[in-house]
């Protein structure tokens, strides 16, 4: 049976949301169109090659970043890139293959604040349906204040909890970790927060 999305409201993405998500449109085995069906021996829609028969994959894209702090600031990461241009994120970035989701969140605060960090627990797993990716977010420690930002980035800035450009903040995803980062530090305790952000 094909998959359906479940049937409470805001529970899982809309059928006409599943089909923006699909993005391939040929074979990556031999070039062939493909054409979404439902293969023998599977329950949801798949890119199968009209020519050969191959059946292609699509997966939620990973993001990993981390949470830097400095006593009692946060760096954050001016964007020099869109989506986004000019506002304020995390470090963070798409994972890449070959490494784990810890190195990922390492190098990403490399690229984008040029900050050397100690990493730290796992601190939010965001499920972000409506654009297919999954965001994991680290608390980290900086190791020093000294920045070297990347391309990506217009500058990199630590900022106390009252000073943070609330209204300037460029993700959902980025916005619901910074508030449960603050609202731990309140309470002295880190937890791993789960969230749904539509």
């Amino acid at each position: 049976m094909p998959w359906r999305p479940p049937g409470r409201p805001g529970a899982g993405p809309t059928l006409a949301r599943m089909f923006e998500l699909r993005r391939i449109k040929h074979c990556r085995a031999c070039g062939a169109p493909t054409q979404y069906r439902v293969p023998a021996d599977d329950n949801r829609d798949r890119a199968v090659c009209t020519a050969c028969g191959e059946i292609h994959y699509e997966n939620p894209i990973n993001v990993v970043g981390t949470v830097p702090v400095w006593g009692d600031q946060v760096l954050l990461c001016r964007r020099n890139i869109e989506p986004r241009y000019g506002l304020w994120t995390l470090p963070a970035g798409f994972l890449e293959l070959g490494e784990t989701t810890a190195e990922g969140a390492v190098r990403e605060t490399v690229e984008e604040a040029g900050a050397r960090i100690e990493l730290q627990g796992l601190f939010t797993v965001l499920n972000v349906v409506r654009v297919g990716q999954l965001h994991l977010f680290y608390r980290a420690r900086l190791l020093d204040t000294r920045f070297d930002p990347g391309p990506e980035t217009i500058e990199a800035q630590l900022f106390r909890e009252h000073e943070l450009p609330w209204d300037q903040v460029a993700f959902r995803t980025v916005r619901e970790t910074l508030q449960r980062f603050f609202a731990d530090r309140s309470r002295g305790r880190y937890e791993l927060h789960h969230a749904d952000i539509g």
